[in-house]
């Protein structure tokens, strides 16, 4: 099952997934396009069912995974749904980022808490979160964005070692910018920019090896530890000094 699965990441992750034999669940906010991931899912053999959802719709959200999971029990989550509200441009308004959060995170909790105690119960299962390498480090002009992927990364982290001794595998996917929806309204630099569909293949050979983070592109991976470890003040000077646009 994925979330988000109407563009970018997500879309790519459907049609990556997509074969004879699989059952995809896909959730999206935009139906037409949801539709059109759909279609072409299909059209690589997979069976697909689609519900036109929020995350932010707890009670809507949990009618339908738990339907869902009850006429057959997932094996894969990614939990993918987010979205973005700073470009570097300053100060965030506060309803967007009272937006960001309630989508990414919790739209993580709405799309897990249904499953969480059914996957307990069969001791198996694969859960994904889709973090970012944004939430490493504080960047300027995008602090809804930053705050909601750490919390992401760090709950995923930590309930990777809560849920191992129950035999599920949890997942926390960290890519560093892709081309998406989202990635088109930037207007500042982004290097390593990556086609969406290469890195759908990164995270599916990653969720195959059970990798517990799945960071890339690598050069930017390294860049953004380095910039995390280092002392603030540093990289404080060091942030301050990229160019804020293009």
């Amino acid at each position: 099952m994925i979330t988000g699965a109407s563009s970018g990441i997500g879309a790519a992750l459907a049609e990556i997934y997509a074969a004879p034999g699989v059952t995809l669940r896909l959730m999206g906010r935009d139906a037409a396009r949801l539709e059109a991931t759909a279609r072409l899912a299909q059209s690589r053999g997979a069976t697909v069912e689609s519900a036109a959802l929020d995350v932010t719709d707890a009670v809507a959200l949990s009618a339908c995974l738990t339907a869902w999971d009850a006429a057959l029990p997932f094996d894969l989550i990614i939990a993918n749904a987010g979205i973005s509200a700073g470009s570097g441009d300053g100060l965030e308004r506060e309803a967007d980022l009272r937006r960001v959060t309630e989508v990414n995170v919790l739209g993580v909790i709405n799309t897990l808490a249904p499953l969480l105690p059914r996957f307990s119960q069969r001791q198996s299962g694969q859960i994904a979160l889709m973090a970012s390498l944004a939430g490493y480090r504080g960047l300027g002009g995008a602090a809804a964005y930053c705050a909601s992927k750490a919390w992401v990364k760090v709950y995923g982290e930590a309930l990777r070692l809560t849920l191992a001794p129950s035999g599920i595998r949890v997942s926390v996917i960290c890519p560093g910018f892709v081309e998406s929806r989202i990635t088109a309204r930037n207007r500042f630099p982004m290097p390593f920019l990556m086609p969406a569909p290469r890195a759908a293949a990164i995270i599916q050979r990653g969720l195959a090896r059970n990798r517990a983070r799945i960071a890339f592109p690598w050069p930017m991976a390294a860049m953004t530890s380095l910039l995390a470890a280092l002392p603030i003040g540093l990289t404080d000077r060091i942030l301050q000094k990229l160019p804020k646009k293009t």
